[in-house]
């Protein structure tokens, strides 16, 4: 009696097991998919961009703002001119001619993450030179460098940048510079409104 009514249970329930055995062949192909997801990001060359080093890049320097006014603003881009993509992420570490230290990083500035550059695109960060009411120093030159980003490695030899304006330009204290940023507005908005 007790067979005989599992059997009539298995029977009338004929097709509740092989919806449910549908079911779980609709779950079971994302275990093929999360194999394949997981092949693809094996190894570090599979997936995954490295960040940009000094070689992948070249830098330029520019006046920013109206002609004739002093070089108080200064744009820095940075171009890849390698052939594959990178990432780029922080902030520049730029030297103001005989400072004593880097420029600071303005807070709030620097992007939330790295950014990837593909071949010929770039990336932007503003320098403030003058904070305004402070002793001020001739730059007659001005350096650069990635630092080392994430301190996954040292620091990369800094490279002379050409100089924004003919002859040298003024700068103090409160001298400041933003992070990497994709555009060029989000590097100098800061800047041009301190």
């Amino acid at each position: 009696m007790a067979t005989t009514a599992c059997e009539g249970d298995s029977d009338e329930g004929g097709p509740v097991p092989p919806s449910a055995s549908a079911s779980q062949s609709q779950a079971t192909p994302p275990a093929p998919d999360d194999d394949a997801s997981e092949a693809l990001t094996d190894g570090d060359d599979a997936v995954g961009t490295d960040l940009c080093t000094m070689k992948d890049l070249t830098f330029t320097a520019s006046k920013y703002g109206e002609r004739g006014e002093p070089a108080r603003h200064i744009m820095v881009v940075a171009t890849n001119g390698s052939d594959k993509e990178c990432e780029i992420q922080n902030a520049p570490e730029i030297m103001l001619g005989d400072a004593q230290g880097p420029a600071p990083v303005m807070e709030g500035t620097e992007a939330d993450e790295p950014f990837t550059l593909a071949p010929g695109e770039k990336a932007y960060a503003g320098v403030l030179a003058t904070g305004g009411n402070r002793d001020t120093y001739e730059v007659t030159f001005m350096t650069l460098t990635l630092g080392s980003p994430g301190g996954e490695a040292e620091a990369e030899e800094p490279v002379e940048l050409e100089m924004p304006t003919e002859g040298s330009f003024q700068a103090d204290d409160g001298q400041r510079v933003t992070g990497w940023q994709p555009t060029e507005g989000l590097a100098m908005r800061p800047v041009t409104q301190s």
